[in-house]
């Protein structure tokens, strides 16, 4: 299995066989259920979906719920498609822990970075800014965004004020500092997108 889904607890620090503090981000990763395997033969590909956070049944679609007994599961909240390693057997029902991991290995963890509204230029692409002295008129402006006469118009991909934050972002390369198998814990070096109780996805790192 390549992953887990998860939930972001905070971050803390820990000291490792040296002394070294390290710090590192908590995550609940698991158990999650198997609610669907892809093969190649009725799908195309070979998969498995995973379920995360159990809710009640009244919350879900009929036919959502109808895949949930399928599979002989709770409802769940969350639900994420991971590849499997070569010969891994899995069957619907079965339950996918943290396990699946090793200390010390590389993660690439996904998350939904923490929404900041309508921003200006100097806090959403850090820009300098105008003089804030002698008469300085700019001060937190964008400043000057088109040409001369030609192509008399804005350039396509400029930087401008708007809507910052709120979106998918993939960290790769994450070290894996330590499991705690017993609570379904992650401790893994850094930080991770996302705010404190929101979902992530942890998988095994693609480039290390």
């Amino acid at each position: 299995m390549q992953g887990l889904i998860g939930k972001k607890l905070g971050m803390t620090q820990i000291f490792d066989k040296d002394g070294a503090r390290i710090a590192v981000t908590v995550v609940e990763a698991g158990p999650c259920p198997v609610i669907q395997k892809k093969t190649k033969d009725v799908d195309g590909y070979e998969a498995v979906q995973l379920g995360f956070d159990e809710m009640k049944e009244s919350r879900v679609t009929k036919p959502m719920l109808g895949k949930f007994k399928k599979a002989g599961v709770a409802p769940c909240r969350f639900l994420a498609e991971f590849k499997m390693d070569e010969g891994e057997e899995v069957n619907e029902g079965d339950s996918v822990t943290t396990s699946i991991f090793e200390a010390d290995i590389f993660l690439d963890v996904v998350g939904v970075t923490k929404g900041r509204g309508f921003q200006g230029v100097v806090k959403r692409h850090n820009m300098a800014g105008g003089r804030m002295t002698h008469g300085g008129h700019s001060k937190r402006r964008v400043g000057s965004i088109g040409q001369c006469s030609y192509p008399a118009r804005v350039a396509k991909g400029q930087r401008m004020p708007g809507h910052m934050g709120a979106s998918r972002v993939s960290q790769q390369n994450l070290k894996l500092a330590e499991i705690r198998a017993e609570d379904n814990l992650l401790l893994i070096k850094g930080s991770i997108p996302g705010a404190n109780g929101s979902v992530v996805i942890v998988k095994k790192a693609l480039k290390k």
